[in-house]
């Protein structure tokens, strides 16, 4: 079984990934999410903005909920509050074809790690993509 932040899949998720769904992402440019979210498409990823106003970023259309998206996502990233990250965790794993869960910084949630552990995904907590990159990608 992986560990949460594991190098390797963290690399993984990064490299590997195609769509990554953004849950709490909106069009306020001035939110972490926004900025990430647009890190990410110049990696070449597309986003999918997951926020209950649904609204489209970064010329992608946006759906209130993970089960509302249409097609299949790689990484379900987290910008929720601890305390909601759980229930986001859970609904990612509702989805087989979600490999991992990235929960960003600032946002824990050890119990939902572990389940995201223990049905075969890869975790990341308390990090950023965009910090992450550099430093494991180049």
């Amino acid at each position: 079984m992986e560990l949460i932040n594991d190098e390797a899949a963290l690399r993984r998720m990064l490299t590997e990934s195609e769509v990554w769904a953004v849950v709490g992402l909106s069009d306020n440019p001035a939110r972490p999410a926004y900025g990430v979210a647009r890190f990410l498409t110049s990696k070449g990823k597309r986003i999918v903005p997951v926020h209950p106003l649904a609204a489209a970023v970064h010329g992608e259309p946006g759906y209130a909920r993970l089960a509302d998206i249409p097609f299949d996502v790689d990484v379900v990233d987290v910008f929720r509050r601890s305390a909601d990250a759980g229930a986001v965790a859970d609904e990612a794993l509702a989805r087989p074809e979600v490999g991992g869960v990235w929960f960003q910084l600032g946002v824990t949630d050890d119990a939902a790690a572990g389940r995201v552990l223990a049905a075969g995904r890869a975790m990341a907590m308390d990090r950023c993509p965009a910090i992450e990159w550099p430093r494991l990608v180049g």
